[in-house]
């Protein structure tokens, strides 16, 4: 078989998260390991660089509600980016709990090699491009009660008896 190792293949965000993703925590950057030396001589750390694009790493781990395995609700996508990606608008169920629906963008799956001894299993390594709002999922619009011209409500519903271009009964 002539696949390269480290081969990088195309796939869509719907195939990996048929249910969408949630995004848990931030947006954090990866850092090339640093040993203990290199700590106590006050050396920077390192922001990882993919290798096939240069750009910069960054990590975000997302919940997968479709997930069927413990191990597998969990998952961790590397946004490979020049400059921090913003993370989209999170819903705040609970103080101090937002939970953000996320979709990523420009996916690309590698398989791996995990776990330890006799319980090895294939799993893969997740890549992106950019971040968004899933569709249809934008934040709640604000509640007011001015409503402008063809804004949805009963002063622009025909069906409530008045005439909306004026307001007066019908």
């Amino acid at each position: 078989m002539a696949v390269p190792y480290g081969q990088r293949f195309p796939v869509e965000f719907e195939t990996v998260f048929p249910q969408g993703g949630l995004m848990m925590g931030e947006v954090s950057a990866v850092t090339e390991y640093q040993s203990r030396e290199d700590r106590a001589k006050g050396r920077p750390v390192r922001q990882q660089v993919d290798e096939e694009t240069g750009k910069r790493m960054w990590r975000v781990t997302v919940s997968d509600p479709s997930a069927t395995r413990e191990a597998d609700k969990s998952v961790s996508v590397t946004v490979l980016a020049e400059h921090q990606p913003v993370p989209p608008d999170g819903i705040e169920v609970a103080p101090g709990i937002v939970v953000r629906p996320i979709e990523f963008e420009g996916m690309t799956a590698a398989p791996k090699l995990e776990g330890q001894g006799e319980y090895k299993r294939l799993g893969y390594t997740l890549r992106a491009t950019g971040m968004r709002t899933p569709a249809g999922q934008g934040a709640p619009a604000p509640r007011s009660s001015s409503r402008g011209p063809g804004a949805p409500g009963p002063a622009s519903t025909p069906s409530s008896g008045q005439d909306p271009t004026d307001g007066k009964a019908a």
